[in-house]
């Protein structure tokens, strides 16, 4: 029965490699889009590309993070503005929206004591409380600088130049940031505890 439990979750569980490529995916085709067709095009073919990547995510691993989620419904409210209104601050907005809401959320919850970053990455990592508390506030912050720097560019380049910027800069710098954390990772890495009957 735990055996056949343990097989169904790592059936369910998706690759890293997998993950990323789907949220690469609908960045690429906002690109591509833009330098075909134009922003307005281009939004709504990210749009479709997302809820794709969503639909897929959910096939495979019959869950979605909630990250993802409020994505996606940031760039349903967004991306239908911005094509109805036929105004592209609004999509371009969305990120700073986005970036914006995950960093006072994950700051604002550690203020009550509340770190939501065991929700989110709890199933992937077993950590102190203090290593939890750390990695809350380096997220928190990360998002707010990159916030900020989606307003920055927007506000001060070319429409295809920040195009160029939220497909080939933001998920990069991420990545980066991410690696940068595994140090913290390791250093109040929790063992989890053995099993009552280990498999052979």
């Amino acid at each position: 029965m735990t055996d056949n439990a343990q097989s169904a979750s790592t059936a369910r569980r998706m690759h890293p490699l997998l993950k990323f490529a789907l949220e690469m995916g609908p960045l690429i085709v906002f690109f591509v889009a833009n330098g075909r067709a134009g922003i307005y095009v281009a939004t709504g073919a990210f749009m479709v590309a997302t809820f794709a990547a969503l639909a897929v995510m959910w096939i495979i691993a019959r869950k979605i993070a909630v990250m993802p989620l409020i994505s996606a419904g940031v760039v349903l409210v967004f991306g239908t503005l911005t094509i109805v209104l036929q105004d592209d601050h609004f999509i371009k907005m969305k990120p700073t929206i986005v970036n914006a809401l995950f960093g006072v959320a994950l700051l604002g919850g550690l203020a009550f004591n509340r770190p939501l970053m065991p929700y989110v990455l709890g199933d992937v990592f077993q950590l102190t409380g203090e290593g939890w508390r750390q990695l809350t506030i380096r997220w928190g912050v990360f998002f707010i600088v990159m916030a900020v720097l989606n307003e920055i560019i927007w506000r001060t380049v070319s429409t295809d130049t920040w195009v160029a910027f939220k497909t080939f800069g933001y998920l990069p710098l991420t990545f980066v940031f991410a690696i940068a954390q595994a140090p913290l990772l390791a250093r109040h890495a929790v063992e989890p505890a053995p099993d009552a009957n280990p498999a052979e």
